[in-house]
């Protein structure tokens, strides 16, 4: 039992006087049927994969065959009407996503694996190989992608000049973000026992570092797979793309552009799947950063 303290003496409150001894009470539980936030969005990226890779299966119509009139208004058997040849803007968005999106995985996949191999290196080599490393990657965004892209589609189909300037501009900023964490993480007690231990550098590098580096390179997967969206997007819109006929949403949204008056969901429809994917995806990888972290 504490009375008045004396002067110039002040008690000082202890667990039992606050309450911090006792058992903490229950935790919020969550709801019955509802996911974890943090699942949202990997879980929306996947359905968004899976229509695009099943749309042309899910098409009512051939997206090539022309069903009805020139910038005809939706109906029943045309839910987004038809664009300047008659064919079906559904069946059209349904199966403009594929190549566009295959395209920018592999342009996404080659920038992120040679990024990473490049930063791992220099990350844990130090000195004189981390600055070689940085000078090749400012040689090479020094140009920015379009420009990049534009030039090489000169000598190289579209599909070939995405995928390079995705892999020049992309490769040196996932090498600058995975050197700067290896230079971070060999400095982990983890990283200093697996040397002591006699590990060599790529034993150490692959089984101690880079699991570590999981969600920080899923994260910048990520925003590799967007850009190079965007970037064969662009090129698909300049026409350096996949040509006429071919289902493409960039090629619509160039198709789309004269009859925007006529029937505009032949201009919206491709444009907003084109942005819906790059939001979704964008999101995801966010996602999967933030939960996904060093050891």
């Amino acid at each position: 039992m504490t009375g008045p303290a004396p002067a110039g003496i002040r008690y000082v409150s202890t667990r039992a006087d606050t309450g911090a001894g006792l058992p903490p009470g229950p935790r919020p539980r969550r709801r019955r049927g509802t996911l974890p936030r943090r699942l949202l969005a990997p879980l929306a990226a996947v359905t968004l994969l899976t229509l695009v890779g099943l749309g042309p299966l899910l098409a009512p119509h051939p997206p090539d065959r022309t069903v009805g009139p020139p910038w005809a208004s939706p109906d029943g058997s045309t839910p987004l009407g038809t664009d300047a040849l008659g064919r079906d803007v559904l069946s059209r968005v349904l199966a403009g996503g594929t190549g566009l999106l295959s395209l920018a995985l592999v342009a996404a996949l080659a920038a992120v694996l040679l990024g990473t191999a490049a930063g791992l290196w220099s990350g844990w080599a130090g000195g004189g190989a981390a600055r070689r490393v940085a000078w090749v990657g400012d040689l090479l965004l020094a140009v920015p992608a379009p420009v990049l892209a534009l030039v090489l589609a000169t000598a190289l189909s579209g599909a070939s000049a995405v995928v390079t300037a995705s892999v020049m501009a992309g490769a040196p900023l996932t090498a600058r973000v995975v050197a700067d964490e290896v230079a971070v993480l060999r400095r982990g007690g983890w990283v200093r026992a697996a040397v002591e231990r006699g590990e060599r550098a790529p034993a150490v590098l692959l089984r101690e570092i880079l699991p570590a580096l999981r969600g920080l390179a899923t994260a910048d997967a990520g925003l590799r797979l967007v850009t190079a969206l965007q970037l064969a997007a662009a090129l698909s819109v300049l026409g350096l793309g996949p040509q006429p006929p071919a289902p493409d949403w960039a090629l619509m949204l160039r198709e789309g552009l004269p009859g925007t008056a006529l029937n505009p969901a032949a201009l919206l429809a491709p444009a907003l799947a084109l942005a819906l994917c790059a939001w979704v995806l964008g999101a995801a990888s966010r996602s999967a950063g933030r939960t996904g972290g060093a050891r």
